[in-house]
C-alpha cells in the first residue's frame, strides 16, 4: 500500500492511497470543514465519502509529466512508465498549481518484533 498527502495551497486537502484494489480519494474531515474549502478538482467535488477507482484518477494522471521531462523522471529515478503511483509521489511535490503530492510513511503490517 502507498498513500500521498494531497495538499492544496499548502493546506492538507486529504489523502489518495493505492492498494491491491486500486485508488481511494478521501477528503480530509478539517480541510471540509474549513471556510472557503474548495476541491482539487472539478471532477472530484468536496464530499465526506471517499473516491473510489480501479485506475489512477484523471486528474492525479494529469500531473504526471511527460514527454522528456517524464524520460528524465524515469531515467534518474528508475521508474517504470506504468507505475503512475510511483510517478506521482516522485515527481508531484512541487507541481505548477495549486495542489501538491507528498509521499506518506505507511506502517507495515508486521512489526520489527515479530520477525
Amino acid at each position: 500500500m502507498r498513500q500521498a498527502a494531497i495538499r492544496m495551497h499548502g493546506q492538507l486537502a486529504g489523502h489518495l492511497t493505492q492498494d491491491e484494489r486500486g485508488y481511494v480519494f478521501a477528503y480530509a474531515a478539517d480541510y471540509l470543514a474549513a471556510a472557503g474549502a474548495a476541491p482539487v478538482s472539478l471532477t472530484l467535488p468536496l464530499r465526506p465519502a471517499p473516491y473510489v477507482e480501479r485506475v489512477l484518477f484523471p486528474f492525479f494522471d494529469g500531473l504526471i509529466p511527460e514527454g522528456w521531462l517524464l524520460a528524465v523522471a524515469e531515467r534518474n529515478w528508475k521508474l517504470n512508465t506504468r507505475d503512475r503511483m510511483g510517478l506521482l509521489l516522485a515527481c508531484c511535490e512541487d507541481c505548477i498549481g495549486a495542489v501538491s503530492v507528498h509521499a506518506v510513511a505507511v506502517e507495515s503490517d508486521i512489526s520489527a518484533s515479530s520477525l
